[in-house]
């Protein structure tokens, strides 16, 4: 499938990234179902038309998270380079972004699930997260599936398969989070105001086939030599076009988002031969020990805010950040205009976020 044959032309273009309740039943392909927090996916035709006439060829996600942005910047036939800090994001990135051709077959995806002969299986998400998560029988069909994943030799493919694996986790657990030990809320006989218990008790398999399906549909090639790394935004090497920075987020009372905090469980899947090493065996939920970070410190955020705007100096820097945060909607202009001599923002979009109370506003800053 070619990109013009992907995204009709015109005003009345249909998005490639609708919610999961709206996606059509055919038609263009769309970017897959996800319900990651803080997902750009709603937002993602808003912000592609604020920078559509701007002059770039190469394109940078800093924190790529779901990919969904650079995702849009692929379809849009930009050279794209997809980044994160963590590894199971940097899955996403490979499997969506990077590659252009490998699918996972349909029946290679489904003996993913299938213990094997010859085939010694460990133990350790059934020994380690008991009553935690997910059921028994469900973390013993987790250490498999990991376990088989790995012996893929493809990494596009291995790619795939954890994709889909960390989406399927994701939808079966209370809240789409891993930040608390929570199980009961699936088990409970009661009425709920959030959540869908058909879900949570769907089976794994056809949650994982589903999620394989989808990202194989968003398989295509552009014709670019597009990326996907796992490293510190700042440390990044070579120069991109334009460089679109959405970091995590700080509330104006001072709470910052940790989204490895949040995934510690899909994390710890891609690093399956180290996780023992790195649990933090103290928390009731048996989280990864925590790592520091500028991005979720009040303290060092301004700072971390001026190191990467300097950084990205000789590039369009556009950065996507609530109304509501630390740092102020004025603090944050004034931070780029340090480092650029045109600031401008783009309308503000009204947006609620999963798990938050208000409506906020998104707002897009352009630095050229």
């Amino acid at each position: 499938m070619t990109l013009t044959t992907r995204i009709a032309p015109g005003p009345a273009q249909t998005s490639l990234f609708t919610d999961e309740e709206t996606r059509p039943a055919g038609g263009l392909r769309i970017f897959p179902s996800t319900r990651y927090q803080g997902s750009k996916a709603k937002l993602v035709d808003w912000i592609w038309s604020a920078v559509a006439d701007l002059e770039f060829d190469t394109v940078l996600d800093a924190f790529g998270g779901t990919g969904c942005v650079a995702y849009r910047m692929k379809c849009e036939g930009k050279e794209t380079t997809y980044n994160d800090v963590l590894r199971w994001n940097e899955q996403c990135g490979l499997a969506l972004i990077e590659n252009s051709s490998v699918r996972l077959p349909e029946e290679q995806a489904a003996a993913l699930t299938r213990r094997h002969p010859g085939v010694a299986y460990p133990t350790f998400i059934a020994d380690t997260f008991g009553d935690i998560y997910f059921l028994d029988e469900e973390n013993v069909w987790l250490d498999t599936v990991v376990t088989n994943i790995r012996r893929l030799s493809d990494p596009y493919q291995r790619a795939l398969a954890f994709y889909a694996l960390c989406q399927a986790c994701i939808i079966k657990r209370p809240y789409n989070l891993f930040h608390r030990r929570n199980l009961y809320i699936r088990l409970a006989e009661v009425d709920r105001s959030f959540g869908n218990k058909t879900t949570w008790d769907t089976p794994f398999d056809e949650h994982f086939l589903r999620f394989v399906r989808e990202a194989n549909d968003a398989v295509f090639d552009n014709g670019k030599a597009n990326r996907a790394l796992c490293e510190d935004a700042l440390e990044l090497k070579g120069h991109w076009d334009l460089v679109y920075i959405d970091t995590p987020y700080i509330s104006g009372k001072g709470i910052g988002v940790d989204y490895r905090d949040f995934y510690h469980f899909l994390e710890g899947m891609t690093m399956y031969d180290r996780w023992p090493q790195e649990l933090d065996r103290a928390s009731k939920h048996h989280r990864l020990l925590r790592t520091p970070s500028p991005w979720s410190n009040p303290g060092t955020i301004y700072a971390a805010f001026r190191a990467i705007f300097d950084r990205f100096s000789d590039s369009i820097i556009v950065v996507s950040y609530r109304s509501d945060g630390i740092p102020s909607p004025e603090q944050l202009k004034a931070l780029l205009a340090e480092t650029k001599r045109h600031v401008t923002e783009a309308p503000r979009r009204e947006y609620q976020y999963a798990l938050s109370t208000t409506n906020g506003h998104e707002m897009l800053l352009i630095g050229t």
